[in-house]
């Protein structure tokens, strides 16, 4: 096989943009305090493992449960739409329970970094790529995601308390406008 440097670029590109990890910061930041801290190395794995799970498995395993990529992503948006309210408004939906292993989990590996965003699009760069480079281009954005979650006092420091309001306010406006977009896309098949 030769190698095709384009094609690694364009499919990592592609799965940063969705999984937005930097976007997400003032999400995790605010979920860091909820629950007492995030493990940084276990949210990664797992959300990896799912990435990785959705690129070799992915449509029989929904198939199995009964469910097609479009229920996926309704279900995805909602709790997407839940944390976005949530950054815009200050009122607290997402409960933290004080566990830091079951929050680096839900929410964090699933749905914020392997969400169904990404897992549908990891599926759909099946059939233009060789999995071959969306696994290299997982793995490469899993090192990005496990260096912000391991920079997430550093970014707070740097932006201060003002800052991290502004940047959490605008993002949840994002997320609540991502969420809006994966529910309208996908909710109409219901209807036929």
């Amino acid at each position: 096989m030769i190698f095709h440097l384009d094609q690694l670029l364009t499919v990592t590109f592609t799965l940063f943009a969705v999984i937005d990890i930097v976007g997400s910061v003032p999400l995790l930041i605010s979920l860091k305090e909820k629950i007492g801290g995030i493990r940084s190395l276990q949210a990664t794995l797992v959300s990896g493992g799912l990435m990785i799970l959705f690129l070799f498995a992915g449509k029989p395993f929904l198939k199995i449960l009964g469910l097609d990529i479009r229920s996926f992503a309704v279900g995805g948006s909602v709790v997407i739409f839940l944390l976005g309210l949530e950054m815009v408004l200050g009122h607290e939906i997402f409960k933290g329970d004080k566990d830091a292993k079951s929050g680096s989990v839900v929410p964090i590996a699933f749905p914020i970094i392997a969400g169904s965003g990404t897992l549908t699009t990891i599926m759909s760069l099946k059939a233009n790529f060789d999995e071959t480079y969306i696994l290299a281009g997982i793995m490469i954005n899993l090192v990005v995601v496990y260096l912000v979650l391991k920079s997430l006092k550093l970014i707070e420091r740097l932006l201060g308390p003002a800052g991290l309001l502004a940047v959490r306010k605008f993002f949840g406006v994002i997320l609540l406008a991502i969420a809006v977009k994966i529910f309208s896309s996908n909710i109409g098949v219901f209807g036929k």
